[in-house]
C-alpha cells in the first residue's frame, strides 16, 4: 500500500499533499482489505502495529511514558474522553487527546490542550512519519499502515514530541484487537455503555462484544465502567479477575450531586450524566497516581477515593461544565431554523438522541415544522433506527449521502450512495404507512413527506426554503427544527457547511 517515495516527494511535503497521501490509505481497495483482514485474522492488525511502531521510530518504552487514559465502549466513549481531557486540563496539565472519527477535518483526531493540531504541526509530523515508514517498507514486505493505523501512530508521535503530561486515547473499534491496544501500560482504563455495534467484527451478542471491550484491561491497571446489563457486566468482571485488573463501577452522578449539589454539564442530554460520572472516576484515578508518583510512593492500582462518597474538586466540576464535543447533542441556530446534531447510530444511542430532541422541541405551535435529515453507512440497521424516529412526528424526512456536495467525478460511488438513501426512504415510507398520523405534511398539497437529495448542501438549501409556498398559507412566522442523525459523518458534513470556521 501507499503511494511510494516518488509520489510522496512530488507532493512537496505540503499540508494538502499530506491529506492526499493519507486518503490513499483508505482507498476503495484499502478499506475492504482492512475489514477482511480484521475478520479473518483479527490479531494480525495489532501485531502489525508493533512493527509499524518500531519502524516509525517510537519504542514501547516511550509509549509507556505517555501516562495514558484508555477508553473503550459502544456508546459515549468520545464524550467520556472529552470530559476526562477537560477535567485534566483544568488541573493544569498539558493534554493530548486522540479520537475518531473526525467531523470536519482530520486534524480534529489529534488534539493538544483541547485544540486540533495546526496545519503546520500536522504537516511536519505526517511527513516525518510517512517517510520513515516508506523508507523501511522493503524490510517489512512492502507494507504500509492503513488509515487508522497511521493516524494512531502519528498521534503517539505528536504526543511524545509535543511533551504532553497525559494522553487520553479513544479506542477505534472493539478493544482487544484495536490498534490503540498496542498500549501496554496505561494509567487507567474505562469502558462506557455497551451495546450491539460492529457485530460482523466484534460478535453478535452483548457478551461477545463485552469481551472485546475488556481486551484493553491490563494487569494491575485500575479500570472503571458504568452500570451494564448483567451478561456484559459478568464478562467484564471475569476478564478483570483473570488478569488481576482492579475493576470498579462508577457511582452515578446523582450520588455525586447528593454530596456537592447540582452538577452542570457542557454536553446536553441525560445520557451524558453516565459519561460524566465515568470521566470523574478516570480523572480522579489518574490524578491520584500522579500525586503518588510525586510523593515517590507508588500506589498504582489503588482506588482509595473511588467510593459512593467521592467528592469531585472544583476544577473537576468546572471541567464537566466547560466540556465541548461537536456533533453530540449539539444545537445550532440559524435564524428561523434550529439544527439538532447527534451522530447516534445504534438503537440505544438513537433512543437517547430522541429523548434529548423531544425535550428540546415540544413545539406546541402547529406552525412549527420538524424535519429529519438522516443517513446510515456500513452495516447499520437503518430500519431499526428509523422505526424509533418515525414516532417523533416529523413533517418531512430527508435522506442524503455523507458528502457535502455532489461527487460528480465519482459517478458509480454516487449512485451507490444514493441507492442506499432511496432504500432508507422506502423503509421510512413503509413505517409511515402504518402510523400516518405521526408523519404528514403540515398543509394539504405541500408535497411528499420524504425526499432524497444527492448531497448535504442540496438538502440544507431545501430546508432553508421550506417556509416558502406552498406553505405560505400558514399565517405568521414558522420555526423549523431539524434533527441530523444516523451518522457522525453526516453530522460532520452539516457542520462543515453551517460552520465554515471549523475548517480553519
Amino acid at each position: 500500500m501507499g503511494l511510494g517515495r516518488t509520489a510522496a516527494v512530488n507532493k512537496i511535503r505540503t499540508f494538502q499533499g499530506a491529506v492526499c497521501v493519507l486518503s490513499s490509505l483508505q482507498s476503495d481497495v484499502a478499506a475492504p482489505q482492512w475489514l477482511q483482514g480484521r475478520r479473518d485474522r483479527p490479531g494480525l492488525q495489532l501485531q502489525n502495529m508493533q512493527g509499524f511502531l518500531q519502524r516509525s521510530g517510537v519504542t514501547l518504552d516511550q509509549l509507556d511514558r505517555l501516562n495514558i487514559v484508555h477508553v473503550a465502549g459502544t456508546k459515549g466513549k468520545g464524550s467520556t474522553c472529552a470530559f476526562t481531557e477537560r477535567i485534566l486540563r483544568n488541573h493544569g496539565l498539558r493534554t493530548g487527546f486522540y479520537s475518531s472519527p473526525h467531523l470536519v477535518h482530520v486534524r480534529e483526531r489529534i488534539r493538544i490542550d483541547g485544540r486540533p493540531i495546526s496545519e503546520e504541526l500536522f504537516t511536519k509530523y505526517f511527513w516525518e512519519m510517512f517517510e520513515r515508514l516508506d523508507d523501511t517498507k522493503d524490510v517489512d514486505g512492502g507494507s504500509m499502515p492503513f488509515y487508522f493505523q497511521f493516524l494512531t501512530l502519528m498521534a503517539f508521535h505528536v504526543f511524545l514530541w509535543e511533551k504532553v503530561d497525559v494522553a487520553v486515547v479513544e479506542v477505534g473499534i472493539g478493544g482487544q484487537y484495536d490498534c490503540t491496544n498496542i498500549i501496554r501500560k496505561p494509567w487507567v482504563c474505562g469502558v462506557t455503555s455497551l451495546g450491539l455495534d460492529h457485530c460482523s467484527l466484534l460478535g453478535v451478542t452483548l457478551e461477545e462484544i463485552a469481551l472485546q471491550k475488556a481486551g484493553i484491561f491490563k494487569p494491575g491497571v485500575p479500570a472503571f465502567t458504568v452500570t451494564q446489563k448483567p451478561g456484559a457486566m459478568r464478562v467484564l468482571r471475569r476478564r478483570a479477575e483473570e488478569i488481576q485488573c482492579p475493576l470498579l463501577v462508577s457511582p452515578g452522578l446523582d450520588q455525586v450531586e447528593a454530596a456537592v449539589g447540582p452538577v452542570s454539564l457542557g454536553l446536553a442530554g441525560n445520557h451524558q450524566r453516565l459519561n460524566a460520572s465515568l470521566a470523574l472516576q478516570l480523572s480522579c484515578s489518574w490524578l491520584q497516581q500522579r500525586d503518588a508518583q510525586r510523593a515517590d510512593d507508588s500506589a498504582h492500582g489503588e482506588l482509595n477515593s473511588q467510593t459512593d462518597s467521592f467528592q469531585p474538586s472544583v476544577a473537576m466540576l468546572r471541567g464537566l461544565q466547560e466540556t465541548e464535543w461537536l456533533g453530540r447533542s449539539q444545537t445550532l441556530s440559524r435564524g428561523p431554523v434550529t439544527y439538532y446534531l447527534d451522530g447516534a447510530h445504534t438503537t440505544d444511542s438513537m433512543q437517547a438522541c430522541i429523548s434529548w430532541f423531544t425535550r428540546e422541541t415540544p413545539h406546541p405551535d402547529r406552525r412549527d415544522l420538524k424535519v429529519l435529515l438522516f443517513n446510515t453507512t456500513g452495516e447499520r440497521d437503518a430500519a431499526a433506527l428509523l422505526s424509533l424516529l418515525v414516532t417523533c412526528g416529523f413533517h418531512f424526512a430527508l435522506f442524503c449521502p455523507n458528502v457535502s456536495e455532489s461527487p460528480a467525478a465519482q459517478h458509480s460511488l454516487s449512485t451507490q450512495m444514493l441507492d442506499r438513501c432511496r432504500e432508507n426512504q422506502n423503509i421510512w415510507e413503509t413505517l409511515k404507512a402504518s402510523k400516518q398520523e405521526l408523519c404528514r405534511p403540515p398543509v394539504a398539497g405541500a408535497g411528499p413527506c420524504s425526499l432524497v437529495f444527492p448531497c448535504i448542501l442540496s438538502a440544507l438549501q431545501w430546508i432553508s426554503r421550506v417556509k416558502q409556498p406552498p406553505l405560505e398559507s400558514l399565517q405568521g412566522s414558522c420555526r423549523t427544527s431539524v434533527l441530523v442523525t444516523g451518522s457522525l459523518y453526516l453530522v460532520g458534513g452539516v457542520l462543515k457547511l453551517l460552520e465554515p470556521s471549523l475548517n480553519s
